[in-house]
């Protein structure tokens, strides 16, 4: 199983640093800017390497299962993942980029166990660069071999996605930067449809669409695969209060003031909001590091009302009704078995 995923995988990353690549050469640029340019220009590329923030993150790594969701997909629908491996960089780099904005955002001092792009490269040039990449994902549209109308299909899917995603930064930001609001169970998942599911649903969406799928199909896919996205980031965000993310410091998202599903069914269960909010508040004038104690108390407070394990029931049912969703409509196949894979890996490794 492993080494089918991983020869999978292989191919994936050729595509992604195809259109990304360490060199940024004449071609290259020519290529992505549609011009043949003056040879001044081109120096200039080469000299300032515009790219670099932005490959920085994606070399160092990353779980890469939205790209291997969308080939798999498109293998369990036609018996090929060809149609759509050309496309796999339209959501990790889009992926990529909005982790870029995230961090800035949050004044985020980690990502991937190194420190943010935008404390190495500058905020100015980090910034550029995440933007960049939502642009240069688009690139594998054009330059793809599907009919014009899979081609436009792509374009529009690819503008809601990443309308939903901001729509659901925009959220997060909202309700981190407020003290004292804390959303509902409702609002938390839309926002996280909208934030994390976003980019899951255009990968299932565009594999199905490379793969020649009907528009319900393409549809009731994405919706299943917005769920799995959902399903992940809350256990992304309890595995932050309790082990701590790989390459992030446990509990950052306390000093943050992100208002978790851990959190929301604490308050709504009858947990002291105010004693949990003035932990926040500690936390968040400290930093992580001085905060450190306030931090853990807040932790403290969500394990003893059992917060953190009714979230993380919430999202294993998630999880479970999306998977059941894919392989209710796919015939048994090996891209069937790796699609449970992703599913079975990743939710043991939250």
């Amino acid at each position: 199983m492993t080494t089918d995923y991983n020869q999978r995988l292989e191919k994936i990353e050729e595509y992604i640093f195809g259109i990304l690549p360490e060199k940024a050469g004449p071609s290259w640029i020519s290529d992505i800017a549609g011009i043949a340019g003056s040879e001044r220009i081109i120096r200039s590329f080469l000299f300032d390497n515009i790219n670099r923030p932005a490959l920085d993150l994606v070399q160092r790594g990353g779980k890469r299962w939205r790209p291997m969701l969308m080939v798999l997909l498109c293998e369990a629908r036609c018996g090929s993942m060809d149609m759509a491996l050309p496309l796999t960089p339209l959501v990790e780099l889009a992926h990529n980029g909005s982790l870029i904005i995230d961090d800035i955002e949050d004044n985020a001092d980690f990502r991937r166990g190194k420190p943010a792009v935008h404390l190495l490269h500058g905020t100015d040039m980090a910034i550029n660069s995440a933007n960049f990449l939502y642009f240069l994902s688009q690139l594998v549209i054009e330059k793809s071999d599907l009919p014009p109308q899979s081609k436009l299909k792509l374009y529009t899917l690819y503008s809601q996605a990443m309308r939903r995603l901001h729509l659901g930064q925009g959220l997060d930001i909202q309700w981190h930067g407020s003290g004292t609001f804390i959303p509902d169970e409702g609002e938390y998942l839309q926002m996280c449809r909208f934030k994390t599911g976003s980019l899951s649903r255009l990968a299932a969406e565009a594999g199905i669409t490379a793969a020649g799928g009907n528009p319900l199909e393409i549809a009731e896919t994405g919706l299943a695969c917005e769920e799995m996205g959902v399903g992940f980031q809350i256990l992304d965000d309890i595995t932050n209060l309790t082990t701590g993310n790989p390459g992030k410091k446990r509990g950052d998202d306390i000093v943050e003031g992100k208002k978790s599903l851990p959190v929301i069914l604490y308050t709504a269960g009858g947990g002291d909001k105010e004693k949990l909010l003035e932990c926040f508040r500690e936390a968040g004038s400290l930093g992580i590091e001085k905060g450190e104690g306030a931090v853990t108390r807040a932790i403290e407070l969500l394990e003893n009302r059992n917060s953190l394990e009714e979230a993380r029931e919430k999202a294993l049912e998630i999880l479970y009704n999306s998977r059941t969703s894919i392989e209710k409509r796919y015939p048994k196949c090996r891209a069937l078995d790796l699609i449970s894979f992703i599913f079975d890996t990743f939710t043991k490794s939250f």
